[in-house]
């Protein structure tokens, strides 16, 4: 992650869901780094992902008509963010994604706050995704896959779940080459709360 200083708005706290949940709905997400408190982000320059504009590569719709996978909301958030924590990432060192990581968000998730997409291959998970609902718009947090097209799969049933709930954009939070394939741009940080705001406005309900 290239972050710069004032990307960080604040720094300590705890991950109870309480502050997680606020957090959120301000626009800032946490981010631990090792031997420091942890550090809370707000990016001058967010990344999202406008469904109306993103691009699905021709093999990923060929697989999606071929590749026998299935994907559900919510049936194993905990297995996914555990993948999710082990996906190995070359262009990281280690993972972000600590045991207390873990632990805040499996604690979110069972208040109906954060949320996970699953890609099956008959009863073995082989993808997903997963996110916090920040009252009424979405952001994305991390994906792992362990067949070929998995974690697409997900990602485009998240999308298509929250396009048929009235959502139009995804929270992405940063910027990567393969996002940016699909047609994710940045916005600036009070263009992104500015968005947000619109959302929680509406009072839209994403996830039963």
């Amino acid at each position: 992650m290239t972050t710069e200083a004032d990307d960080i708005v604040a720094v300590g706290g705890d991950l109870e869901p309480s502050t997680l949940l606020e957090a959120y709905h301000s626009g800032i997400f946490p981010w631990p780094a090792d031997g420091v408190p942890i550090l809370w982000f707000c990016p001058r320059k967010r990344a999202i992902l406008e469904f109306e504009s993103m691009h699905i590569a021709r093999r990923v719709r060929r697989a999606r008509r071929t590749l026998d996978f299935h994907c559900t909301i919510d049936r194993a958030f905990s297995r996914v963010i555990r993948a999710c924590a082990e996906a190995p990432r070359p262009e990281q060192d280690g993972t972000w994604i600590t045991d207390e990581m873990i632990r805040g968000y499996e604690r979110l998730h069972v208040l109906g706050h954060a949320h996970s997409v699953e890609a099956w291959s008959g009863e073995r998970l082989v993808g997903g995704t997963y996110g916090v609902d920040s009252g009424g718009a979405f952001s994305a947090e991390s994906m792992f896959h362990l067949e070929s097209y998995a974690s697409q799969f997900a990602l485009l049933h998240l999308v298509e779940h929250l396009w048929e709930k009235g959502l139009g954009w995804l929270d992405i939070q940063m910027l990567t080459p393969h996002m940016e394939r699909m047609g994710a741009i940045e916005v600036s940080r009070e263009g992104y709360l500015e968005r947000l705001q619109r959302e929680q406005e509406s009072v839209r309900e994403l996830f039963p």
